[in-house]
């Protein structure tokens, strides 16, 4: 640390180092710093030069590890532990982007030697709109729950802007929606609910070496039971999403990422007074995110996304994946 200010390097140039990026260098004032980024395809390290000539481009994850307290893993699933690893052992900690591993088994293990040094981003840990649902829950809007619905539909998978990642986030090692989008309302139902169990599950893969284009699930968010269903192409938006919970008072949801909304006497929906776009919702959200990181770093009390809370996330996101295979006729 220089000056009292964390200093975090970054592995993988996709639009998630991208959008971290950004969020670091309009902090005021500053938390952190970015120390370097590293990615291995040339073309990914020429476009941060030409976004970002500002940031350090180093020569190796190596090279981004040794100059930093803190490392954000964001590179493609299957490489997250090999750098995790090497990251922990060199005394930093780890903020790693989901899942932690493409083997479930090697996810556990990792998270059993890894201790409280790393955390992974799920934003939801830091958004707004999280928090005036949890508001709402606790003033009695739902009373006593009784069931989770998530539903979550795109236009086309991957999604328009994930164009450059589509080799691996259309593949079955690595991509898919429940994966990639899913796991986002699992983990909030963790959060808010407890411990996810109990998992039944169907889903349709288009084609041999695809990712799914159809799940069906039910499950257990601690006591409350959670049906989770996933369409490609029955919706003209890139993405659409909704995670409710209703209860014998009333019923809230959290809509597009960053509505939060609740249910009227009447029927009809209230969104919240200070709703935002997830385009405005995004930077304030990955603000905290970085406030997080740097109590984590410290070894403080901090929100974010345990490893412990996305490897419960990842077991019954892989069981979707393995346990409910029905191929595509």
């Amino acid at each position: 640390m220089q000056d009292g200010t964390l200093s975090i390097g970054i592995i993988g140039a996709g639009i998630m180092a991208e959008r971290l990026l950004r969020a670091i260098l309009d902090q005021s004032p500053p938390l952190v710093n970015v120390s370097g980024i590293w990615d291995p395809a040339p073309s990914a390290m020429a476009r941060m030069a030409a976004t970002f000539p500002q940031v350090p481009r180093l020569a190796g994850a190596a090279a981004v590890i040794a100059a930093s307290d803190c490392v954000y893993i964001a590179s493609p699933p299957a490489s997250h532990l090999g750098h995790a690893r090497a990251a922990l052992a060199a005394g930093r900690s780890v903020f790693c982007e989901k899942p932690l591993a493409v083997d479930v088994a090697e996810a556990r293990a990792f998270v059993a030697e890894a201790g409280d040094k790393g955390a992974v981003n799920f934003p939801f840990a830091s958004s707004l709109a999280v928090a005036t649902l949890m508001d709402w829950i606790a003033q009695g809007a739902v009373g006593k729950a009784s069931r989770v619905t998530i539903e979550v539909a795109f236009a086309t998978w991957p999604r328009s802007w994930q164009a450059d990642a589509a080799a691996w986030l259309d593949g079955r090692q690595q991509g898919g929606f429940t994966r990639e989008v899913v796991s986002h309302f699992l983990f909030l139902s963790r959060r808010l609910l407890g411990p996810l169990h109990g998992l039944s599950a169907s889903v349709v893969f288009p084609e041999t070496g695809r990712s799914e284009r159809t799940i069906e699930a039910k499950l257990m968010a601690g006591d409350i039971p959670v049906d989770l269903k996933g369409r490609v192409g029955t919706t003209a938006k890139d993405d659409h999403n909704i995670w409710m919970l209703e209860g014998d008072h009333g019923a809230v949801r959290l809509c597009d990422w960053s509505v939060a909304e609740r249910c009227l006497p009447d029927g009809t929906w209230e969104p919240a007074a200070d709703a935002q776009s997830q385009a405005d919702a995004r930077p304030i959200a990955l603000r905290r995110q970085i406030e997080g990181v740097v109590k984590l770093t410290r070894g403080q009390p901090h929100h974010l996304a345990t490893l412990a809370e996305a490897l419960d996330v990842q077991e019954i996101v892989e069981a979707i994946l393995a346990d409910g295979v029905r191929a595509a006729g």
